[in-house]
């Protein structure tokens, strides 16, 4: 789909750490954000991951929306009537065909798969209803960046976490509790995530930049 008429939206570098290096060193391709707590700027992380692959990789990158966030990416981008992530996941009267749920923005160096427009009902997410879908998603796309819900806000988080090569905690400085945090990775290698990076979010220097970066 051609997004066109979509929102536009600006990204932005949510922090001096550059992922790109570790993901394309370990040979990663799925990769999963989540925060411990709502509000840590996982969508604006997702965003920025997804754009630095798409501008490093010779490979297509999609970037998913696997959030059930009132101000989720598909709500952002005026994105949330079309079909996508959900409708793949648990449309099974009427299933979509992949390239008709990706929109593509013409702003955006990489492909969307929305949230979706599916309302999903008693139907739970569980590793044999996501693994084919992911293996769908990195059979066609060099990288898979998902955009997803905090680990204590939503019960797909876990589920999600372990079906992706690599999961990349967000962290909001000085809002995140260093205590929630621990807890909230603790949560995620006891499920049997794998965590390979993460993304500090909104740092305040207390002295001259160039100084913090060379001690």
């Amino acid at each position: 789909m051609d997004g066109s008429s979509t929102k536009s939206l600006t990204i932005a570098n949510p922090s001096e750490s550059n992922l790109t290096s570790t993901v394309l060193d370990q040979g990663l391709r799925t990769l999963f954000l989540t925060a411990a707590n709502p509000g840590a700027g996982t969508t604006t992380s997702a965003l920025a991951l997804a754009s630095q692959l798409a501008q490093m990789s010779s490979g297509q990158v999609l970037l998913v929306d696997a959030s059930q966030s009132a101000t989720n990416l598909s709500q952002q981008l005026g994105l949330t009537k079309e079909r996508g992530f959900r409708d793949l996941l648990f449309n099974a009267d009427n299933p979509p065909l992949l390239q008709d749920c990706v929109v593509q923005v013409s702003s955006l160096p990489f492909h969307i798969l929305p949230n979706g427009r599916h309302i999903r009902g008693a139907e739970h997410l569980t590793a044999e209803r996501l693994s084919p879908l992911l293996a769908q998603l990195a059979g066609q796309y060099r990288f898979v960046v998902i955009d997803g819900d905090a680990v204590y806000s939503a019960a797909d988080t876990l589920v999600l976490s372990t079906q992706v090569d690599g999961v990349i905690m967000v962290v909001r400085a000085e809002d995140t509790r260093w205590e929630v945090g621990q807890a909230a990775v603790q949560r995620l290698t006891q499920a049997g995530a794998k965590l390979v990076g993460s993304v500090f979010n909104r740092r305040k220097y207390y002295m001259p930049k160039w100084l913090y970066k060379n001690l």
